[in-house]
């Protein structure tokens, strides 16, 4: 007998009682051979490319989810940062490009598309400013298409011309979206160390690093680990990490078969399993859940960071073991308004702006998902962009700011997103102003242990 009854039970418990699914399978397609001398024929050659590239991306991953009976939740799309494509068409708004992508992938029912991006950690190219400058209308006029800037690298050194222009970006896109609590700024996001290959959105797309195109998966099972550590409470440090190690491997083992049979279904390569444990609004799929059965009241509490610094730690262990191609972030999300364990801990007081900022230090990404109110100043903004860039560039490790001003509201208030998104109680921030410090401009080095050669 290949399995036992309880490996299979134990199988049945994780999809249908602890939340398992892959959250995403991703295809990365290169729109390098799309360039053209006019914005017409540059986007004709985007859309062609996408809808015969992406065709059987839907169909494919339904058939999976039928034939394994396992949940496919996001079906996504990373395109070669349009910044890179668009800029030999001498066209000064972006937005239609937006458009083009967002229509093709409303025809072939993909969720979202990413790749509204520039990368521009070391400086601007006209290009990389026309794509900038375009992002608030671009996401207000799309309802799929995400958008991402790289703004530092611990090569590089943070862009703080573009921290500033970012603070002000997220303020006009939250503005141009206030009718949704400033929704667009949901499908922003801004990074040090953007890794080339992640399947999760806001932040995909496809690096000029990649190849012509692959096949990205990101699993998730916070509901399983926490189902793990509940049978363990007497568990020693040294126990629970093992749990997480064993349960992360068999988690990965999981997203490794459907990513390999969706890529070779669409013959294309698998790049990489991408294993983060990213919550989700329902209950019982909370990365703050799995804190608290380690032993804390609530997230947030004295001990928070060196809770989640282990379980990071443990889920890429357990990842690479099962996986030889583990890539993207790989560890723990801590959205806010996606983990309805992260709510209650804001609502009742556990968890600040200033802990989250902490946290980030040793999650798998950064600053997500956290409403702010309306008011906050493009230059606080740019402000808790630039201390999120900082962190990432001197631990050399992948960072990132998606904060939510949300138009009319205050501490306090509810923003509301939907779906998988979620909502969240409106955060404070710290009302000394940043406006100085930010308006100084220029770059600030890259750390000395980044001169490696």
């Amino acid at each position: 007998m290949m399995f036992t009854p309880f490996e299979i039970k134990e199988t049945v418990d994780m999809f249908m009682r602890y939340k398992l699914d892959i959250r995403a399978i991703t295809l990365g397609v290169s729109l390098l051979d799309c360039a053209a001398a006019t914005g017409a024929e540059c986007r004709r050659r985007i859309r062609e490319k996408i809808l015969r590239t992406a065709g059987k991306l839907v169909s494919v991953g339904r058939a999976i989810e039928s034939e394994y009976g396992i949940p496919i939740i996001n079906k996504r799309l990373a395109v070669t940062p349009i910044a890179l494509v668009a800029g030999s068409t001498g066209d000064t708004d972006y937005t239609p490009y937006a458009k083009t992508m967002d229509e093709a992938a409303e025809e072939l029912g993909i969720d979202f598309v990413g790749g509204f991006s520039a990368l521009v950690q070391k400086g601007f190219s006209e290009s990389d400013r026309r794509l900038i400058d375009s992002i608030p209308d671009a996401l207000a006029a799309t309802g799929r298409v995400c958008s991402s800037v790289n703004a530092a690298s611990s090569k590089s050194g943070i862009n703080m011309d573009a921290v500033r222009r970012m603070g002000a970006v997220i303020r006009e896109t939250a503005e141009k979206t206030a009718g949704r609590d400033g929704i667009g700024c949901a499908k922003l996001v801004v990074f040090c160390n953007a890794p080339e290959d992640n399947p999760f959105m806001a932040g995909a797309f496809h690096g000029p690093g990649e190849g012509e195109s692959c096949l990205n998966v990101g699993v998730s099972g916070p509901g399983v680990v926490k189902a793990a550590l509940e049978s363990r409470k007497d568990a020693n440090f040294d126990e629970l990490a093992d749990i997480i190690k064993k349960t992360a491997f068999k988690i990965t083992r999981m997203g490794q078969l459907v990513g390999m049979e969706a890529a070779e279904r669409l013959g294309v390569p698998f790049g990489i399993l991408d294993l983060s444990l990213a919550p989700t609004p329902a209950v019982g799929d909370s990365v703050a859940r799995i804190l608290e059965e380690m032993g804390l009241e609530a997230a947030g509490t004295h001990g928070t960071t060196a809770a989640l610094a282990m379980l990071t730690d443990m889920v890429k262990k357990g990842g690479v073991m099962a996986s030889t191609h583990v890539g993207g972030f790989s560890g723990a999300f801590i959205p806010v308004s996606e983990d309805e364990g992260m709510v209650q801990a804001v609502r009742n007081g556990s968890i600040s702006l200033d802990k989250l900022e902490a946290m980030t230090s040793v999650c798998s990404v950064g600053l997500d998902m956290i409403a702010l109110p309306g008011d906050t100043s493009a230059a606080t903004i740019s402000a808790i962009i630039a201390d999120e860039m900082a962190i990432g560039m001197v631990n050399s490790k992948t960072t990132a700011v998606r904060v939510i001003p949300v138009p009319g509201k205050k501490a306090g208030d509810w923003a509301e997103f939907g779906g998988l998104l979620g909502g969240a109680p409106v955060m404070a921030v710290n009302s000394a102003g940043s406006a100085a410090f930010i308006n100084r401009g220029g770059r600030i080095p890259a750390p000395i242990h980044s001169f490696r050669n």
